[in-house]
């Protein structure tokens, strides 16, 4: 059984350091653009305090988080961005004191979560240690738009293996949201952490494999680079294959980051 204490821990830093980049923003920077299409900034720190929101009721509240999955099953296209947009409209004092207080509440209903509990999600269910690496995976994602939007560059920490991690575990979901029948054997995933060392996964003998550095591949299991500017190789027919659906997300394909100039394969 997984201890969650350390990824509940990586989550609360992440957090932090993604509130410092918005905790003296002005009101105007709140409306810039980012690189997602249609959102700005706010709709970046909206879009977390609505997913934290939703993760805290899948912890608490079962029939409350089953009315947001009815919600998700009448609008799968639009209900995330639907959440964002409503959040978003708040002024962004309220907007940021919605999101510190939604986090903590979170943070210390994973933290009391009875061991071995397993949540709902809009996926399969989840553990507290897996809930809080999804909403690590986010936050990291949607604060690196938030930072690009900024012009502010967040050098890599080792928080990022737990979206490496959770990039290897989505394989199979990655294939099936392409409508596409999962590989049958493992894949070995080598990646060069940010302090040097190798994060492995998989057998090590296993005949297909990625390799590359783990935030390339981060970025791209979180659909923040195209593949064709990101240091990343594949061996084998299935793991290319991969390599262009990845992602560490739930819900249906996102349509992903178009290649820098030049790059395009």
């Amino acid at each position: 059984m997984s201890d969650p204490t350390p990824v509940i821990d990586d989550l609360r830093e992440e957090s932090e350091a993604v509130d410092r980049l918005v905790t003296e923003l002005p009101s105007e920077q709140w409306t810039l653009q980012t690189p997602a299409a249609g959102w700005t900034v706010a709709h970046q720190i909206a879009h977390l305090a609505w997913t934290d929101h939703s993760s805290l009721l899948a912890v608490t509240d079962a029939d409350g988080f089953q009315a947001l999955v009815e919600g998700a099953l009448d609008a799968p296209r639009t209900f995330v961005d639907d959440g964002a947009e409503e959040y978003a409209r708040s002024a962004p004092a309220e907007l940021l004191a919605r999101w510190r207080e939604g986090r903590a509440a979170l943070e210390k209903a994973l933290r009391e979560a009875p061991a071995g509990a397993r949540f709902p999600w809009y996926g399969p269910p989840m553990s507290a240690a897996s809930m809080a690496t999804a909403r690590l995976m986010e936050t990291w994602a949607h604060g690196l738009d938030v930072a690009d939007t900024l012009g502010v560059v967040r050098p890599p920490s080792d928080r990022l293996r737990h979206v490496a991690w959770l990039g290897v575990r989505t394989r199979d979901f990655a294939f099936g949201a392409h409508g596409l029948t999962p590989p049958a054997d493992s894949f070995r995933v080598e990646l060069a952490g940010p302090g040097g060392d190798v994060w492995a996964y998989g057998p090590e003998d296993a005949p297909q494999r990625v390799t590359g550095p783990a935030l390339d591949f981060c970025l791209l299991v979180t659909q923040r680079a195209h593949r064709a500017d990101l240091a990343l190789t594949a061996d084998g027919p299935d793991a290319d294959r991969w390599l262009d659906i990845a992602q560490a997300f739930a819900g249906p394909p996102g349509g992903g980051r178009e290649p820098k100039e030049g790059t395009a394969r």
